[in-house]
């Protein structure tokens, strides 16, 4: 039957490299390639959290989130291809590409338990 799902989890098969996030939680295996996708848990990977962390400044207006205290790489094999902010019920992300900066910027009013998150290519998911 599988465990429950819940929304904004990530999700990835290790065969193909396909990433989904699941938007309704429901009970059940999630199938890719013919195996079982691996349930993506933040912040746990062996890696430079200082290039990782996703890093909020805001403004009042709008909010900016920087990977990493220093920045990291965005290079054509290893990269940030996407930034998330996930405030209350609202979801706003942004897909980046090798080349740009590792940062985006999200025009959202601030709420309570404002998550960020970030997904390398090589490292997998981060949280802040």
């Amino acid at each position: 039957m599988g465990v429950q799902k819940n929304r904004n989890e990530v999700f990835k098969c290790n065969l193909c490299g396909q990433v989904i996030e699941v938007m309704h939680g429901a009970t059940g295996t999630l199938y890719c390639c013919n195996q079982e996708m691996v349930h993506l848990k933040e912040n746990t990977v062996e890696a430079s959290a200082e290039k990782h962390i996703p890093v909020l400044t805001d403004d009042g207006t709008h909010i900016k989130v920087s990977v990493g205290a220093v920045a990291h790489p965005m290079d054509i094999d290893h990269f940030i291809e996407w930034i998330e902010v996930i405030n209350g019920d609202y979801v706003n992300r942004m897909y980046l590409k090798p080349g740009f900066r590792p940062e985006a910027s999200f025009y959202v009013h601030k709420q309570p338990g404002l998550i960020l998150r970030a997904y390398c290519n090589k490292h997998g998911l981060w949280k802040a």
